[in-house]
């Protein structure tokens, strides 16, 4: 492993950078003080920059030469909605909110590498710094996009690291094509006549349908696409009835379907509609039927992430670098600008625990929980990564 020794000797600033964000989180559409710090971060080290863009947005830009390539960086910088159990000193400060997924820890090490950058400009070209907000479910990515990003600022290829659990500290992982999945809601509204429990031949019983809905959407999963696309659909909320000896008017169905193609998004909301309706019908009853698709699959082009491998590799070794790594059936808003521009989504391995005592929740290296907590021995190395990564990108 080769950190970049102006990053190494920055390890302590970056890392209370980090720590100072990670006290202070914020929810999507509300990063207020974390723009206003990344801003005045990149001002200071002379990096033009531009905020507003999805309302809490930050984009700096660093030129240099006459090149006339860019590429596009981004971290994200929202915090979730949940109670931190952490005690340490840089814990939350604000109940109800925490930074759970490390989105302090990628912008400490972005702004690591636009330090470095605006320093030491080893590159003909142009950077484009992204900090995004509202990942976190708001379509953060798809906000910038509609206030122009891509127009004002346009870039070649667009990248991103996110910190991985279980994935050694030291190590990078990446893979060509879909590697999230795509996140979407559905919510399926039982309709029938509501009737006292002890003589349901008067009503037409909405709970009884949904509980046959229920059970029967999982057939398209096992019967109507085909067994190797990988999809996800569930169940994760039945409401109903208020009163235990009567049958309600309306029972309602709501979860998630989560999967790596568009096509077989596409498959399975044409064959829940069909099968929702048909099978409320069937009992009598009718059905109000919504789905709603929160974020596309996040799909790496293949150029793009071979480029992004090999600098991995030069940076830590090839025995350091997951080539082929695991999709996961989590989502990402980075598969916006995917959308737009090629690109990869990459892995930073954030280890299996050990830079913090577990003492409760699923630990200090898995995404959202309680106990979460970025590990800052990785911060120079991420910086490292981007740094060696446009350098590779704009060679001069």
């Amino acid at each position: 492993m080769t950190i970049i020794a102006e990053i190494a000797a920055a390890e302590a600033e970056l890392q209370a950078i980090r720590r100072d964000i990670h006290a202070h989180p914020e929810l999507r559409y509300e990063e207020d003080r974390t723009s206003a710090l990344v801003a005045e971060r990149l001002a200071s080290w002379g990096i033009e920059v531009t905020r507003g863009l999805g309302k809490t947005g930050v984009v700096g830009v660093l030129r240099n030469g006459a090149g006339t390539k860019t590429i596009g960086l981004r971290a994200d910088m929202d915090a979730l909605p949940i109670q931190e159990l952490n005690t340490f000193a840089h814990a939350s400060k604000h109940a109800g909110k925490m930074h759970a997924c490390g989105h302090d820890g990628h912008t400490a090490m972005l702004l690591g590498a636009a330090q470095h950058l605006s320093q030491h400009r080893n590159f003909d070209g142009t950077v484009v710094f992204i900090f995004q907000p509202a990942e976190e479910g708001g379509g953060g990515a798809k906000a910038m996009l509609e206030d122009g990003l891509f127009e004002k600022f346009p870039v070649d290829a667009v990248f991103a690291l996110h910190n991985w659990p279980g994935l050694a500290a030291g190590s990078f992982g990446a893979r060509v094509g879909a590697t999230q999945a795509s996140s979407n809601e559905f919510r399926i509204v039982v309709k029938g006549t509501g009737a006292h429990a002890a003589i349901p031949q008067d009503g037409i019983d909405p709970v009884l349908t949904a509980m046959q809905i229920g059970t029967g959407l999982q057939s398209i999963m096992t019967r109507n696409k085909r067994p190797i696309d990988a999809a996800v659909l569930s169940i994760t909320q039945m409401q109903a009835g208020e009163a235990v000896n009567v049958i309600p008017d309306t029972a309602t169905l709501a979860g998630t379907v989560r999967t790596f193609s568009i096509d077989v998004l596409d498959l399975i909301e044409k064959r829940m509609r069909e099968f929702s309706e048909a099978t409320a019908a069937a009992y009598g009853c009718t059905v109000e039927f919504s789905f709603h698709r929160n974020y596309p699959p996040t799909v790496n082009t293949a150029a793009e992430t071979q480029f992004a491998l090999d600098v991995m590799k030069d940076v830590v070794g090839s025995s350091h670098v997951v080539s082929n790594i695991d999709p996961t059936m989590g989502a990402e808003d980075f598969s916006f600008f995917l959308l737009e521009r090629p690109g990869c989504y990459a892995y930073i391995g954030n280890g299996t625990g050990g830079h913090r005592a577990h003492g409760h929740g699923l630990g200090p290296c898995m995404l959202h929980n309680t106990s979460y907590d970025f590990n800052d021995d990785v911060l120079t190395l991420g910086s490292t990564y981007w740094v060696r990564l446009v350098e590779a990108f704009l060679t001069k």
